[in-house]
């Protein structure tokens, strides 16, 4: 037992491998999760039934699978966690039992077969409003994250609601109200958090993360909050009538975009709907309720001299005076003690870059480090931010890094290295080229006049070493690496700077061009390899023709994030090791998540028992999102993933 009271169980021991870590290691705090059986309409007839295997599952654990009552297998099944019943039906229901040393010791939730493969989850998307300029908003269902807020075992969605005239940083003009909602996959909706008139909607202002913070069995919210936030139980944070939004007004402005340029030359930006004032939060919530727990002050604070800076302050603060690079955030989780989760919450990437690790212990809100690229030696990592971070054990010490774009800050919240290759719009963290020790990260650049002329490149995760790129004349604005044909070792890699179509190990791909698309991938048919997102479509790559061919097109769903094409959220939700892929309805009235239709033989863990697939879910919805990566090599040709040590824990009731 441990000191909370619950049952610890470590190791992957269904596959009974060396875990390559100390045993002093400590084990990761990961949340219980049941068997997740889901049934669906099979892809070449009856129904598949699908079930987690759990890290924690004992060696040799068997299942059964029932159907109305009724066994289906003649013999416990050993292999892979799913089952094609030939004769099910669409009224059919099944539960899976799971068996132990010849025992039935556990009976998951009955799993009736989805309509069409999908489960439809109603929304209740908020009243629309006009802005103090008269203009009318409406709101559309954005980005997603999805953790255990009740302690069931099973998965909530938490939703965030962006108004329809969300603003990029770089543009003045009002905005709606941000709105949160968790929903239960029966459609109810547990609770809404208004963010208030003092957050900005936009892409790069409402990061949040949904998490177990302090190992209770149940998630909380962590987010940037202000005067006016509304929380889950109808309580105001704050002062409840103050308004800090800029009502008119300009700024001078070095940066062209979204900026108006006067008749002698100089420019200037809009101030109107802007935020330049006031307070800000971090608060974290309770994940059952939404009922706001903590707060404490925002780090790092917004720097007084942006009210009206010099130029030179504005190199030296944060580059501009207007609220676009200052109120660039990101956000993420990570286990920076190898043991619990810590939030991170960082504000700015194109020039002054800071990070704040915060701890949600015994019901406080306590700041772990700080990291500043404005201070001492750490000079040389400012400008290297992306759209996105990403979270992985690059050093291999069982503590986790930071990898903020082309840089990457250590557990300890000091610089570990930078690149120099400046900032990007898409980045991809993994064992992507098996043939080299430990991880690798591949990401596209926005600046190849500043960076050498570098579009793309494959690094060394642990010291930022360039393996391999390819140049650039201009902004390479999106890339992604995955495992998509079986001749090459490790992922493959490609970008928009090229039409060429990279191995891991950065030699092209003779006869081929590279796949046209360039967001999301995921794990949907039977065999290893990754399948390519786009817009309604999950689609295979045809390695020889060089073409993909769709799998799978989603009626009446669309894609978030405009040009960005990405889904709601990707995450191994339900049944076995591969993905769910999660849309919204055109008219934002529902959630269509869909689960694979296809069977496959490899037996696999859930991939939310590997702590690094498990916080980039969290970080998944954070400004421009991005697909998330597990620590091992998923691909064709792989060798046994290495044994999580993770503890798994249920609240006591």
């Amino acid at each position: 037992m441990n000191p909370l009271g619950y049952r610890v169980i470590t190791g992957m021991a269904a596959l009974g491998l060396a875990t390559g870590l100390s045993a002093q290691t400590p084990a990761r705090w990961l949340e219980f999760l049941d068997r997740g059986a889901v049934a669906v309409p099979a892809q070449d007839g009856g129904v598949l039934v699908s079930w987690r295997l759990l890290a924690t599952d004992a060696p040799g654990t068997e299942f059964d699978v029932y159907r109305d009552g009724e066994k289906l297998n003649a013999r416990p099944l050993t292999g892979a966690t799913n089952l094609v019943d030939k004769a099910g039906s669409p009224r059919a229901t099944y539960v899976v039992k799971t068996r132990v040393q010849g025992k039935d010791v556990a009976t998951s939730a009955p799993a009736p077969v989805w309509a069409g493969g999908r489960l439809s989850l109603p929304l209740q998307p908020p009243a629309g409003g006009t802005t103090p300029a008269g203009e009318a908003y409406s709101y559309t269902a954005g980005e997603a994250s999805v953790a255990d807020l009740d302690g069931d075992g099973r998965y909530e969605f938490i939703l965030k609601w962006d108004p329809t005239n969300a603003k990029d940083n770089a543009f003045g003009g009002y905005t709606g109200e941000v709105y949160l909602d968790a929903y239960q996959l029966d459609g109810r909706r547990m609770w809404r958090i208004n963010l208030g008139p003092n957050i900005r909607a936009g892409a790069h202002y409402t990061q949040f993360q949904v998490y177990d913070y302090d190992g209770d069995g149940r998630a909380e919210l962590a987010v940037r909050t202000s005067d006016g936030t509304v929380d889950g139980t109808g309580q105001v944070l704050g002062d409840a009538k103050a308004d800090w939004r800029e009502s008119d007004g300009e700024r001078p402005t070095r940066d062209r975009t979204g900026a108006k340029v006067l008749a002698n030359g100089s420019m200037v930006a809009t101030m109107q709907g802007r935020i330049v004032k006031g307070p800000e939060f971090l608060t974290m919530f309770d994940g059952l309720t939404g009922k706001a727990l903590a707060s404490a002050p925002y780090w790092p604070a917004r720097d007084p001299r942006t009210d009206a800076p010099t130029e030179a302050q504005m190199k030296e603060v944060w580059d501009d005076g207007y609220a676009n690079r200052s109120d660039r955030y990101l956000a993420g989780t990570a286990y920076l003690d190898g043991e619990r989760p810590s939030i991170v919450m960082a504000r700015g990437y194109y020039g002054r870059t800071t990070l704040a690790a915060w701890d949600w212990r015994d019901g406080k809100l306590t700041r772990r480090w700080t990291f500043d690229s404005a201070e001492g030696d750490q000079r040389a990592f400012g400008g290297q931010g992306n759209h996105q971070l990403s979270v992985a054990d690059v050093d291999g010490d069982g503590r986790d890094e930071i990898i903020y774009g082309a840089m990457t800050v250590d557990d300890n919240g000091k610089g570990l290295w930078t690149s120099g290759l400046l900032h990007g719009d898409a980045m991809a963290v993994g064992d992507l080229d098996p043939t080299r020790p430990g991880l690798e990260r591949f990401g596209a650049h926005e600046v190849p006049q500043r960076n050498g002329g570098i579009g793309s490149a494959m690094l060394d995760a642990k010291t930022g070493q360039v393996l391999w790129s390819t140049p650039a004349e201009k902004d390479t604005g999106r890339g992604v690496a995955a495992d998509i044909d079986p001749r090459h070792a490790g992922s493959e890699a490609w970008a928009s700077n090229s039409d060429v179509l990279y191995t891991a190990q950065g030699k092209p791909v003779d006869g081929v061009k590279r796949p046209r698309e360039m967001s999301f991938v995921t794990w949907w048919d039977g065999d290893e390899l990754r399948e390519l997102f786009d817009r309604n479509r999950i689609n295979k790559w045809d390695w020889t023709a060089g073409t993909s061919r769709t799998l799978l097109e989603a009626a009446g769903a669309v894609q978030s994030n405009g040009t960005k094409n990405t889904p709601i959220v990707q995450a191994d939700l339900l049944g076995d090791w591969r993905e769910e892929v999660v849309w919204r309805s055109e008219d934002s009235r529902f959630l269509y998540v869909y689960t694979t239709p296809h069977p496959t033989e490899r037996r696999l863990p859930t991939l939310m028992h590997d702590a690094q697939y498990r916080v980039a879910v969290a970080w998944q919805n954070t400004a421009y999102n991005q697909p998330p990566y597990p620590s091992f090599e998923l691909g064709v040709g792989m060798k046994e993933p290495p044994v999580p040590r993770i503890n798994t824990r249920r609240l006591q009731r």
